[in-house]
């Protein structure tokens, strides 16, 4: 899909096992860790494996779901709006959803799991706890699901169709999604070190909320260009030669020319996909410093790009941007920055993501 025309960032925000954006960005600085080791499956057990929860919550499943809280906390921080009215849509992005309400049905038989099992119809009942209109749309493709609800937004924009768009996104672990990442042996005892060239990878997981709001007016942001790419190889590999890396950051790589950048990569520990990822930036931005944060705050699944962008926005007002904590030397290429850096004499910060399956999002967010 070709990029956007640029779009003013009114506001973001996002939760994660730190807090929020400012405090994120704050702790990443600090190069402090929010995984810790717990077990997979919760009250159930198993292997120990690196966790980070929001706001003190237990990874059980409860009904209602002890994760919303933490989401009208989040939604008492977006700027006052009509939002859900025609003009004012809302685009909710998750890879998740409910679902492990619906696990902790099939396991217990519980029917008070029930109403927020399914995506619609967990949607359907945040909307109403959240105070929206009818007027909101359902986005989900796995680990570029905020990419894609930003897209959509931006082009609503673009189109005359929205005045203002809410993009608002939410991932929070369940013993389901801890359990599937552990069935596939990427999740395991071990801790992430985003874009380190060592023999064995492994990823955390942890809570992620945020939102954007999005126009053509005002904010002291503006998304200048957007891309978003699917391989369609393979249920959750990509291409060996990581043409799909390179053809979604084409279009950022042309609309970043004359650019100082930094680089927020997706940087999960993975072996083949970090190798992979890391070859296409420092290829279409030579010497640009990378960096991933999920080595601290675990991978937020379908909202990594949304919470990523409020913390990256956080950085940019700073000055300074954290390092890639959890990451150890040697690196697959030589621009990862392992330590903070000053970023005052940068333009822009490119945040990219990717997603099983070879789908790939990538944004160039700047000073508006």
């Amino acid at each position: 899909m070709p990029p956007t025309a640029a779009v003013r960032l009114e506001a973001a925000g996002c939760v994660t096992a730190f807090g929020n954006a400012e405090a994120t960005h704050a702790a990443l600085l600090r190069g402090e860790r929010a995984l810790a080791l717990a077990p997979v499956l919760g009250s159930d057990g198993g292997e120990s494996v690196p966790l980070a929860l929001a706001g003190g919550r237990s990874l059980d499943e409860t009904a209602p779901p002890n994760w919303l809280p933490v989401l009208q906390a989040l939604r008492a921080t977006i700027p006052a709006d009509d939002w859900g009215a025609a003009n004012r849509p809302v685009f909710v992005t998750s890879s998740n959803f409910g679902v492990g309400s619906l696990y902790a049905f099939r396991r217990h038989g519980d029917p008070a799991h029930l109403p927020f099992g399914t995506p619609a119809g967990c949607v359907e009942w945040l909307a109403r706890e959240l105070g929206w209109g009818r007027n909101v749309t359902t986005v989900s493709h796995a680990c570029v699901s905020a990419h894609l609800g930003l897209m959509l937004a931006s082009r609503a924009i673009e189109a005359g169709l929205a005045e203002r768009a809410l993009v608002f996104t939410f991932d929070f672990i369940s013993p389901f999604v801890t359990g599937g990442f552990h069935a596939l042996k990427i999740l395991n005892a071990g801790f992430p070190a985003p874009y380190a060239d060592r023999p064995t990878g492994s990823i955390g997981l942890g809570d992620g909320a945020g939102f954007a709001v999005l126009g053509d007016r005002r904010g002291d942001f503006a998304i200048v260009a957007q891309s978003v790419h699917n391989e369609m190889h393979h249920f959750t590999a990509n291409r060996a030669d990581g043409a799909g890396f390179a053809a979604c950051l084409e279009p950022l790589r042309t609309a970043a020319a004359g650019r100082r950048l930094w680089l927020k990569g997706h940087g999960t520990g993975t072996i083949e996909a970090g190798r992979l990822e890391s070859a296409a930036l420092a290829a279409a931005f030579p010497g640009a410093p990378l960096v991933s944060w999920k080595g601290s705050l675990g991978h937020t699944l379908g909202s990594c790009g949304l919470v990523e962008l409020a913390v990256a926005a956080a950085a940019l007002r700073s000055g300074r941007a954290p390092g890639t904590v959890g990451g150890v030397a040697p690196c697959f290429v030589p621009q990862v920055a392992l330590e903070p850096f000053a970023i005052n004499d940068c333009d822009a910060v490119l945040c990219a993501s990717n997603a099983f399956g070879g789908a790939h999002g990538a944004f160039l967010l700047s000073h508006a």
